[in-house]
C-alpha cells in the first residue's frame, strides 16, 4: 500500500467528521437558527469544504451584524510539526495549488458571496512562534483583529510591512480594500485531532439522541461520509438528515430527554470549546470579565460572582428543569452550581466535562460508569471543630492544603484526605455515576463526623462536573467554603477562599 493513500484518507475522514459535527446541530432544538449543512459544497473555491447556513443569521462576536453562512477550507496535517506565518497566505503552496493562495481565494470568494458571510480556515498546523500572525488573531473567536492590522500609518512600521505584502500580492490599491476582505475571515489553528475529532461527533451524536458506537475500533460516520458521495448527496437541512439517520437506523432506541443546553465559564479568552459556542447566550453566563487569567479582578470580588452565578441558574430552572450543563470555570463555581441545582430541586442535570484528550464526555448519574470507592483517611490537624477536605482527583494537594491549614486556618481540627482506589491522574474518575458516588462517599464522611456550627473547608483537585456533583451535597454539609489554588503563582502561590455556600 503506498505510504501517501493513509494520510489521504485521514485527511477526507478529518473533513467528514467535522461535517458531522455540524450536521448534528440540526437535530438540536435549542439551535433551529442552523437550516443547512453541506459537504464538498458548489460554493466559494478552497472555502467549499464545510458549508453551514443559518436562518436570519446568528449573532457575531466580532462584529456588529450576523452571520448568515460559514465556510470553511480545512487543511489536515498527519504531524503537529507544521508552523506557518502571514507570508504563507500569499503562496500558493500553503493550500496545496499551484498558482492562486488562499488571500486570492478569500478574495474570489468575497467578490461573490452574500452579505453575512464568514470564512474560515481550519487547520492543525500552528502559527510560527514570532510571526505577526499572530497578533491578529482574535483568541476568542479566530476572527481577524483589523484593529492590530490597522496600527501604524506607514508601510514601513511593524502591520504596514505586513499589510503592504498582502495589499501587492492581492493588486489592491487601498488598504481599505484590503481591510474589507479580511472582514469576517477566521483563521482555527492548531485544530483537534483526528481522534479528538471524533469525540467531538460523538459528543454532538449523543446530545442530540443519535448512536455513537464508542466501542467500534472504526469509525462509522467515516464510512457514511463515503456513502454520501456515492448517492451524490452533499447536503442536508433539518427534514433530510433526520430522515437520512431514520433509515440508517442512527438513533438511539430509548427515549432522550430534551434538555436546556446551558453554559458557565469564567476563563479568560480563547478559543471557545465547540458545544459551549452552541450554547445560546441568553442560556450562557459569562464570568470572564471579572477575572485575569484565573486570578479575580482586585474590583471584582467573589460575593458578586456567587450572585451572579445564583441569579442565573435561578432563572435557567424557573423555566426547565431538564438541564444540559458545560462548565468551563473554576471549580469553586462549578462547587455553586451544584449546590444550587440540588436533588431537593428535581433539577434532571447532566454535565460536559472536557478533559485533556477530549472536546466533551457527557457525564450523567445514570450514564453506568461507574468505579471502585475512594480512599478516605481521617488525620487530626488541630484542636478546631472545623472540618477540612482535600480531594485529589487530578493530582492530590494534600502537601499544599496541610501547609495552607496549618498557616491560616486554626479554626480546623479534621482533615479528611480522598484519593482514588486507582491513583490519581487525569482519568481516575470513569463517568457520571463515578463521580457522583464519590461525592456522596465523602458527604457521607462529613455528615457523621461533623458537629453543629462547623465549617466544611473543600480543597478539590479535579473535574469541574466532579465538583458539580460534590456541591449537590452541599446542604447535607452545613456551612461550605470553597477554595482556589493559585496555580501560576502570580499573586499568593496558595490558596484563597472563595465564598459560603
Amino acid at each position: 500500500m503506498s505510504k501517501a493513500v493513509v494520510p489521504r484518507w485521514h485527511g477526507d475522514n478529518y473533513q467528514s467528521r467535522f461535517f458531522w459535527a455540524r450536521a448534528a446541530l440540526l437535530l438540536d432544538p435549542n439551535q433551529p437558527d442552523i437550516i443547512e449543512v453541506t459537504f464538498e459544497a458548489d460554493g466559494p473555491k478552497a472555502f467549499d469544504d464545510v458549508v453551514v447556513r443559518y436562518n436570519t443569521g446568528r449573532p457575531s462576536s466580532s462584529s456588529p451584524g450576523r452571520v448568515t453562512v460559514d465556510y470553511h477550507q480545512i487543511k489536515w496535517h498527519v504531524d503537529r510539526s507544521g508552523r506557518f506565518g502571514f507570508e504563507d497566505l500569499i503562496n500558493p503552496e500553503f493550500i496545496g495549488a499551484t498558482s492562486v493562495s488562499l488571500l486570492e481565494r478569500l478574495k474570489q470568494a468575497k467578490n461573490g458571496a452574500e452579505n453575512g458571510a464568514a470564512f474560515h480556515l481550519i487547520t492543525t498546523d500552528r502559527i510560527r512562534d514570532g510571526d505577526q500572525l499572530l497578533k491578529l488573531i482574535s483568541s476568542n473567536d479566530c476572527s481577524f483583529r483589523l484593529d492590530i492590522l490597522k496600527k501604524g500609518k506607514t508601510d514601513n512600521c511593524i502591520m504596514g510591512k505586513v499589510r503592504k505584502c498582502w495589499r501587492e500580492h492581492l493588486k489592491l490599491a487601498t488598504n481599505d480594500e484590503l481591510y474589507s476582505i479580511l472582514d469576517g475571515f477566521h483563521i482555527s489553528e492548531g485544530s483537534p485531532s483526528l481522534e479528538n475529532l471524533r469525540h467531538e461527533v460523538s459528543l454532538k451524536f449523543k446530545l442530540v439522541g443519535l448512536q455513537t458506537r464508542d466501542n467500534e475500533t472504526t469509525f462509522f460516520c467515516d464510512n457514511a461520509a463515503q456513502q454520501l458521495v456515492i448517492k451524490n448527496i452533499n447536503k442536508f437541512d433539518r427534514t433530510s438528515f433526520k430522515n437520512w439517520c431514520k433509515s440508517e437506523n442512527w438513533f438511539q432506541t430509548r427515549n432522550v430527554v430534551s434538555r436546556r443546553s446551558i453554559a458557565i465559564f469564567s476563563f479568560p479568552p480563547r478559543p471557545m470549546p465547540e458545544h459551549m459556542r452552541d450554547t445560546l447566550p441568553e442560556n450562557t453566563l459569562d464570568l470572564k470579565a471579572e477575572f485575569i487569567g484565573r486570578a479575580l479582578k482586585p474590583e471584582s470580588s467573589w460575593k458578586n460572582i456567587r450572585l451572579q452565578t445564583v441569579e442565573f441558574l435561578t432563572r435557567m430552572t424557573t423555566e426547565k428543569l431538564e438541564i444540559r450543563l458545560f462548565l468551563e470555570t473554576h471549580a469553586s463555581i462549578a462547587f455553586l452550581a451544584g449546590s444550587m441545582l440540588r436533588f431537593k430541586l428535581g433539577v434532571d442535570v447532566e454535565v460536559v466535562q472536557k478533559g485533556e484528550n477530549n472536546p466533551g464526555i457527557v457525564w450523567n448519574v445514570h450514564d453506568g460508569f461507574g468505579g471502585p470507592d475512594p480512599i478516605i483517611k481521617l488525620t487530626t490537624v488541630g484542636s478546631g471543630n472545623d472540618i477540612a477536605l482535600a480531594i485529589g482527583l487530578s493530582r492530590d494537594p494534600l502537601v499544599q492544603v496541610s501547609a495552607y491549614i496549618s498557616q491560616q486556618l486554626p479554626t480546623v481540627g479534621t482533615l479528611i484526605h480522598v484519593t482514588p482506589q486507582d491513583g490519581v491522574g487525569q482519568t481516575a474518575i470513569h463517568g457520571g455515576k463515578h463521580a457522583a458516588s464519590i461525592a456522596e462517599i465523602i458527604a457521607n464522611n462529613v455528615v457523621k463526623i461533623r458537629n453543629p456550627g462547623v465549617k466544611i473547608h473543600i480543597f478539590i483537585s479535579g473535574p469541574n462536573a466532579f465538583s458539580f456533583f460534590m456541591g449537590q451535597h452541599a446542604e447535607a454539609m452545613g456551612q461550605c467554603i470553597p477554595y482556589e489554588f493559585d496555580f501560576g503563582g502570580r499573586i499568593t502561590n496558595s490558596y484563597e477562599s472563595t465564598f459560603d455556600i
